[in-house]
Parts: structure tokens; C-alpha cells; sequence
């Protein structure tokens, strides 16, 4: 992901992008909007009926993480690009079986490398009223932030960058199938979304932008929760400025949830606007925001590695995204 000013269409381009600057909007910590949009939502998808909310197994998450680290650099055209995807697959299908595969044109504009990579994507319920919930799952091809200048055309192992919300993903999918929701579910792991110049924004976000161009116009889920870069030791989650601007009511029920079970991690605070794989879904109308800490010092860096993440800030996340999936805002 960038922090520069982008442009995918004549409608992207109303998007009020910052250009590296850092913006702290202090909001006053009020989430009645929130609550009322959740209880529209699940109201809407299961009645009045209560369900319980499941415990986030933060250690099997951050085991997940490791695995996918233990693949190696997970960029486009790497072995371990190759063995992770399987491994997703496999994954998925242990906890549902409408798993499916969608393949897109890609290009590495620095190497010249095209091909055909593939989101992931698992679904769960069969409920006409849906929620989104994704991250990226391809790694960095090249340190290009790396202190060291030998390193910068190296791929990163990306435990934080890559890893880290697909691990939340999987262990919410393992929830899913033993707690099943009130609202249909649907997990997507975008490719191709870190092989761009900097630079060069629209080099980014291949596999979430193909999704939002060729989705069919019956899918319409209420909305979308991306996770990037959730799992440092020393987790700091500011509201994003995009998701800020035009899903408010998504980032107050995150963030609202979060402030309900006390999880200090994340601030109620606007500090960087991110072109991130949130934005081709605000593109076509999905509510869509993007759950992110920037201030990660090992981004695009050879450190990104699973000794700078913990269980604890895994755990944190997923908690969150399962009491907005059930619908619970206290334990």
C-alpha cells in the first residue's frame, strides 16, 4: 500500500487523498451511529435472536502467521507464493466447502513479470445479507525501504505486511464453521496487492481491483472490514482517513466495538490516509474500510519477520471482528 495520491477512475478522483501528511482528527467517543448500524444489520440478517459470542484464539492465529513465513517471501512467481496458496486452499476447505479460486491478470511493471495470480476466496452462510472481511495475502518483492541498500532488491518475508490478517482470517474461518453466524460471511484474500513502484499507486491493489470490477451486480454486501498489518508487538490502530470519509458508520462500529471491550490498541483518531484494497470496493459502492497500523517501523523492510508480531495483537483484532460478525459489543 501507498501513502500518495491515486486515481483508479473519474469517481476515484473526487477522493480527497493526503499526501504524506499525518492527521490527528481527535473524535469524541460516542458510538450510538455504530450500534444503531450493527443492530440494523444483524436485526435485518437473524431477528432478535442473541448469540454468543466465540473467544479469538490469538496463539492459534499467530501459529497460522508463522506458517506462512515458514513458506518463505510470498511474492508473485515465488515458491512460496506457490505453497501458500495451496495452503489457504487447503485451509479454507477444512471449515467450508465453497472455496473458490479467482484467477486475474497481474503485472510486475519493475521486473516485467505477467501473471495469472488469484484471489482467495471462502464463503460461509447462505443469508442474502453478507459482510466482507479481507486482507492481502502476496509479500513485497523488494525491501525498497530496508536500511540497508543492499537489501532493497531483496523480497520481504512480510509477517506484519502479508501475513498477519490472513491469519486473523483463518482463525475467524475455524469460528465460523463451529459458531455459525446470523449474517453470511464472505473471507477474501486479495493477491497482488504489494508489486507496485513507489510511485506508482495504480501498480497496487491488482487482485481487489479486478474483484470490484467484475463483481456481480447481485453482490452487495452491507460492508467491508480490510486487515493490514495488524499483528505488531506494539499494535497502534488509528482510524484511517478514506474509511473516515465515506464509511463512518463502519469505522464507528469497529471502533466503537473496540472501545466497549476496553482493547486501548485502537485509537479513536484519524492519523494517515492509505491507498489500501478498500478503496476498489468504495469504488463500487461497498462500504469498506481499511483496519491498519502504519506506524509499523519494519514496513517494506527485510525485519518484517514474525518476532516483531505477537499473539496478543492478533487475538485483539480477531475479538473485535467476531463481535461485529455476532453481533456483540461486550463479552
Amino acid at each position: 500500500m501507498e501513502k500518495q495520491p491515486f486515481r483508479i477512475s473519474a469517481l476515484m478522483s473526487i477522493f480527497l487523498f493526503q499526501e504524506d501528511k499525518e492527521i490527528l482528527l481527535r473524535r469524541p467517543k460516542f458510538y450510538m451511529p455504530a450500534l444503531l448500524f450493527l443492530a440494523a444489520v444483524l436485526l435485518d440478517a437473524a431477528g432478535c435472536s442473541a448469540q454468543t459470542v466465540p473467544d479469538f484464539n490469538g496463539k492459534q492465529a499467530f501459529r497460522y502467521l508463522v506458517k506462512q513465513c515458514d513458506f518463505g517471501p510470498r511474492n508473485p512467481g515465488s515458491a512460496g507464493h506457490k505453497k501458500a496458496q495451496a495452503y489457504f486452499v487447503k485451509e479454507f476447505s477444512k471449515f467450508t466447502d465453497r472455496v473458490r479460486l479467482q484467477p486475474f491478470p497481474f503485472v510486475n511493471y519493475k521486473d516485467n513479470l505477467r501473471l495469472t495470480l488469484h484471489n482467495v476466496i471462502a464463503s460461509f452462510g447462505s443469508q442474502s445479507d453478507r459482510i466482507l472481511l479481507a486482507a492481502h495475502w502476496d509479500t513485497r518483492p523488494w525491501a525498497d525501504q530496508d536500511p540497508n541498500p543492499k537489501n532493497r532488491n531483496t523480497p520481504i518475508l512480510g509477517a506484519d505486511d502479508g501475513a498477519s490478517g490472513v491469519a486473523v482470517l483463518l482463525e475467524i474461518a475455524r469460528n465460523l464453521k463451529e459458531n455459525p453466524p446470523p449474517v453470511g460471511v464472505d473471507l477474501i484474500l486479495w493477491d497482488g496487492e504489494d508489486s507496485g513502484r513507489e510511485g506508482h499507486a495504480t501498480e497496487y491493489l491488482q487482485g481487489s481491483r479486478y474483484f470490484a470490477q467484475h463483481k456481480s451486480p447481485s453482490y452487495n454486501p452491507k460492508f467491508s472490514i480490510l486487515l493490514d498489518m495488524v499483528g505488531d508487538k506494539e499494535l497502534q490502530l488509528y482510524e484511517e482517513g478514506n474509511s473516515y470519509r465515506y464509511a463512518p458508520d463502519v469505522v464507528d462500529l469497529v471502533w466503537g466495538i473496540a472501545g466497549d471491550l476496553n482493547f486501548t490498541q485502537f485509537i479513536p483518531e484519524v492519523k494517515y490516509t492509505i491507498v489500501d484494497d478498500h478503496l476498489p470496493l468504495l469504488e463500487v459502492g461497498i462500504p469498506s474500510i481499511d483496519v491498519i497500523d502504519f506506524d509499523y517501523p519494519y514496513w517494506h523492510t527485510l525485519q518484517d519477520t514474525p518476532d516483531k508480531c505477537s499473539s496478543e495483537s492478533l487475538r485483539v483484532v480477531g475479538q473485535v471482528l467476531l463481535n461485529v460478525i455476532y453481533g456483540k459489543t461486550a463479552p
